[in-house]
């Protein structure tokens, strides 16, 4: 399986926290999208899946695959309620001591929440008869790779992962494994 992160944004470009605010790719992020398509046009997917955000399905398109994309709203990103388009400094001079993956989101979600909308994905993609992909986002992304190696997903706080990346997700014979973590494609 592949992880495609979505391209910057003006929020992921400054650090504030982006779920439901529904922002486009900047100049850079359309670059960085269309950077993943020569890695991926190349490939057969059974599945191609996207966050219904509009930074994930541009980055779908701008990769060539949107017009097999499928919209799961289970790869929305978390949902930072009270938090939402706040930097983690803005949010530890509020509540000092804050950690989004032990505390999740006043009026948002959890790592719990997370892990549950990363498991129904992660079901979806071990039915399908060969590779899938899914565009999406920083944290919810880096939930389901924890999930995938069966990590509680505040694990995910262990991968960081840059916009516009490619993962991939795999076995070493039936154990679950991260075979590549946020790899950037190079420049054509």
């Amino acid at each position: 399986m592949l992880l495609a992160r979505h391209g910057e944004t003006e929020w992921s470009a400054n650090g504030r926290h982006t779920s439901r605010t529904d922002l486009p790719l900047t100049d850079n992020g359309r670059r960085l999208a269309e950077r993943l398509a020569p890695r991926l046009t190349a490939r057969r997917f059974a599945l191609v899946l996207t966050s219904p955000l509009r930074r994930a399905v541009q980055t779908s398109e701008l990769a060539g695959l949107g017009a097999e994309a499928q919209v799961r709203d289970d790869l929305r990103e978390w949902d930072y309620g009270d938090y939402e388009g706040l930097t983690t400094a803005d949010v530890h001079r509020r509540c000092p001591g804050w950690s989004l993956w032990r505390d999740g989101c006043p009026n948002g979600e959890t790592a719990a929440d997370m892990g549950a909308r990363a498991d129904c994905v992660i079901a979806e993609v071990r039915a399908a008869d060969g590779n899938a992909i899914a565009f999406g986002h920083g944290h919810m992304l880096r939930v389901l790779a924890a999930r995938w190696l069966g990590l509680p997903p505040e694990d995910g706080a262990l991968f960081a992962l840059a916009t516009g990346t490619l993962s991939t997700l795999g076995y070493e014979h039936e154990t679950s494994v991260i075979l590549s973590w946020s790899e950037l494609p190079s420049a054509s």
